[in-house]
């Protein structure tokens, strides 16, 4: 049985997406601070993380901060604040996904399942490419080149993954989320603009000049392989 953590000191709120959880099927964990969050996630088995930012004890930032430094896990973080600044810091710590307060039930749940789909589709057998200098396992989510590890989130993965297994298709914002971000995201696509900026400044600490992510101007990105033009 898949086991979903809700971490929020709003009891009503916890209440509510746990009643929906359990109706289709899920496992429920209930934290009601960044503390008792950490302490469940250490001591259970879990699946996905629903993730308040403003907490008391340990804010949800450093909440994801620290899960990611020991998994995976998909995060989806929720938050009162519209601003890009807490949409870019959750996503940029490592978070999945993000979700604005106020929001309806149902948008959750269609959240939690396309993610909960995105991982049974990826881990169907085993995923491994390799290009070049550039290699990327996404069994163990390890992208390296010149077999030097190089230190990408999972959306970051999954992006570069998305792109490189089709060299020189050109992808425009819109494929890309629903690619890697699934067809119930309902963010802006600025999303994406914002990962690559950062996947290619992580990417770059290498010479890679046989390859690179390359912006296709008013249409998307592509994965360059420079010697099959």
């Amino acid at each position: 049985m898949t086991s979903i953590l809700i971490a929020d000191d709003n009891r009503q709120l916890v209440s509510v997406l746990s009643e929906y959880c359990t109706k289709e099927g899920y496992r429920v964990f209930k934290a009601y601070d960044g503390q008792e969050a950490l302490e469940l996630f250490r001591r259970e088995e879990i699946d996905l993380v629903l993730l308040d930012v403003m907490m008391p004890k340990i804010d949800g930032f450093e909440v994801c901060r620290q899960i990611r430094s020991t998994s995976m896990v998909p995060i989806i973080m929720i938050t009162a604040k519209g601003e890009d600044y807490d949409k870019i810091m959750g996503l940029d710590i490592g978070a999945d996904d993000y979700i604005v307060k106020p929001f309806s039930p149902g948008e959750i749940m269609a959240r939690i399942r396309a993610i909960l789909r995105r991982i049974n589709l990826t881990n169907e057998g085993k995923q491994f490419f390799s290009y070049s200098n550039l290699k990327i396992n996404l069994d163990k989510l390890l992208v390296t080149i010149d077999d030097t590890p190089i230190n990408l989130t999972k959306k970051e993965i999954e992006l570069l993954w998305q792109m490189a297994t089709r060299k020189n298709r050109v992808f425009t914002r819109d494929n890309l989320l629903d690619l890697v971000w699934g067809a119930d995201y309902y963010g802006d696509s600025r999303t994406v603009d914002t990962h690559i900026k950062r996947l290619r400044a992580k990417l770059s600490v290498m010479d890679h000049p046989n390859w690179e992510i390359k912006t296709v101007w008013g249409y998307g990105y592509k994965f360059e392989a420079k010697d099959e033009k």
